[in-house]
């Protein structure tokens, strides 16, 4: 994506016209087209080149602009454009005194320019003739604009490529809001809401700036009011850029003196933007004089706190810094540009909007980090809270639920319940302490797990209690498993007392019929280790209803005999 957008820059940049001259002077009362082109061929009015950037006046009556054509000179239908499109109108003028005027929010030409004005100039004007033009007044400042003259099929090139990468930058921004918004919903972390904000805001500016919005998307609602909504869209943007910056570098943590302040540039650009908004004229000239300082104080700041956030070691700060500093510098040229700088560097409102859809991309990645992190986080704090803190499987409560989705889930496979309880662990306490009854819950703990299948579900139910469930396991098969556990266990050889008592084991062992619960279960597994301790410890027992009754034996027939 990267490299369309950059290659689509340089396309802009080396791009083959016809050569211009250019002259211009304001508009006084009483000048007829005629009146301005006899004194543009008497050099009464002031040259300048058509190739740079140049700021035309709009205070007054306006201004004429008079483009002459240099050889080589062909005879076709030609197109001539003024780049950026401009907030004032445009009127061109042709040899018989007609007219064709076009603003960026003007929708009455069959044909517009995208990203510029367009006007088509048929074969039948010569090609010497001279271009005049007119810039109607204007209370908005203007911004310095370059004029081109290209044949129709060159221009239509152009447009298209302009076209496709205007859309690909606005594709970016929007389809990363999308996703911010998804996972704000998702997460609910207001973190992506903000991010989305600030880059929505931003894609409606540029949307404006670069015309798209009107053409070709033509958003006739917007008409009349683009300079009111463009500079309230950088305020909101600024805002939601300090809520977003706030939350994402962590300001509160790594940069607590910059929090405030960042909070209160947030509050700020909204009231400022309620101002511009209202219908009293002292509050409008109050906000409007307001809004360019807060821009440049805020953004400043935004800067420092991210600054001082990635040198403190917050690393969402890094990614912050990495998409907003290029669109920072190309707005400080921006800024430059329209003071009369960098008058040849014609490219630098598109590469403002190619920055827009880098930090779209830069800051999605430190949000899909923040989002990994705040996963893996959540992942260690669950694991945390279902563990048991000793011997690190399943606590009482994360087992039961676990079971309890299980028998839940429908499941027809056989279910078997075993319940341990260490032998003589109450004696083993009291012979080498505590630290030593530690030890063998932690030994036997591993040894079981390490005995069980990877999807058995063990727990700790309590004390010296574990539980285990086995999922397909049929009773012959539980069977087996308890006393291999019983067997393992005893081998440890872990010493009770200095008689040579060793630590064992003695297993209850319950399967499940259709109207069990975790409950019902672990009563019956529970009470058959009872069982199995009464028969002398170190064994395994199945639970009472589970056992074959014994075979009673038929009589003979000579004790049959003999008892009559």
């Amino acid at each position: 994506m990267l490299c369309i957008l950059a290659t689509s820059l340089l396309a802009f940049a080396a791009h083959a016209d016809t050569a211009l001259t250019g002259a211009s002077r304001e508009v006084r009362a009483g000048d007829t087209p005629q009146m301005v082109l006899d004194a543009f061929r008497r050099g009464e009015l002031q040259s300048f080149d058509p190739k740079l950037l140049q700021r035309v006046p709009t205070r007054g009556l306006g201004t004429w602009v008079v483009l002459q054509p240099q050889p080589p000179l062909v005879d076709e239908e030609r197109v001539f454009t003024v780049y950026p499109p401009p907030l004032s109108a445009v009127t061109l003028f042709d040899a018989q005194g007609k007219t064709a005027t076009q603003s960026l929010d003007d929708f009455t030409p069959p044909a517009h320019g995208n990203g510029r004005l367009a006007y088509r100039i048929g074969p039948e004007v010569p090609a010497s003739s001279p271009i005049l033009i007119r810039f109607d007044p204007s209370p908005v400042r203007s911004m310095p604009v370059s004029f081109q003259l290209q044949s129709w099929h060159e221009y239509l090139r152009e447009d298209a490529r302009w076209l496709v990468f205007a859309s690909a930058c606005f594709a970016v921004m929007l389809a990363m809001s999308l996703m911010a918004l998804c996972l704000a919903m998702m997460l609910r972390d207001s973190t992506f809401a903000w991010y989305a904000g600030y880059v929505l805001c931003y894609a409606l500016i540029q949307g404006l700036q670069t015309g798209y919005l009107f053409h070709p998307l033509e958003a006739t609602w917007l008409a009349g009011s683009a300079a009111l909504v463009s500079s309230s869209a950088m305020a909101l943007s600024l805002a939601f850029a300090a809520m977003f910056m706030a939350r994402f570098c962590e300001l509160p943590r790594f940069a607590p003196l910059l929090h405030t302040p960042t909070l209160a540039l947030a509050v700020g650009m909204p009231l400022v933007v309620l101002l511009r908004s209202c219908q009293i004229p002292v509050l409008q000239q109050t906000a409007q004089v307001l809004v360019g300082p807060l821009l440049i104080i805020g953004t400043l700041l935004l800067l420092l706190a991210a600054v001082v956030a990635a040198a403190r070691g917050a690393r969402p700060a890094w990614f912050f810094l990495a998409g907003w500093t290029p669109l920072l510098a190309l707005t400080a040229l921006s800024s430059s540009q329209a003071g009369g700088m960098l008058a040849d560097v014609i490219w630098l409102n598109d590469a403002s909007l190619a920055a827009g859809a880098f930090e779209a991309v830069v800051l999605s990645l430190g949000l899909a980090d923040r989002a990994l992190s705040m996963r893996r986080d959540r992942d260690i704090v669950q694991e945390l809270a279902d563990n048991d803190a000793l011997t690190n499987v399943l606590n009482r409560r994360a087992w039961a639920e676990s079971v309890s989705r299980l028998l839940g889930s429908g499941t027809t496979q056989p279910v078997a319940l075993l319940f341990l309880d260490l032998d003589h662990f109450k004696l083993l306490n009291d012979r080498k302490g505590h630290a030593a009854g530690d030890r063998a819950l932690i030994a036997v703990a591993d040894a079981l797990r390490h005995e069980l299948r990877p999807h058995d579900l063990l727990g700790r139910y309590g004390g010296e209690e574990f539980v285990a469930m086995l999922y397909g396991v049929e009773q012959a098969q539980a069977m087996q498993v308890a006393t291999r556990l019983c067997r393992r266990v005893h081998r440890m050889d872990i010493p009770v007392n200095d008689d040579g008592l060793v630590l064992s084991v003695s297993i209850g062992i319950a399967m499940r019929v259709p109207e069990d619960n975790v409950e019902s279960l672990v009563e019956r597994a529970d009470h058959a280790m009872y069982r199995a301790k009464l028969a002398g410890r170190n064994r395994a027992r199945l639970d009472e209803k589970l056992e074959t009754p014994p075979r009673r034996s038929w009589p003979r027939a000579v004790d049959i005999d003999r008892s009559r």
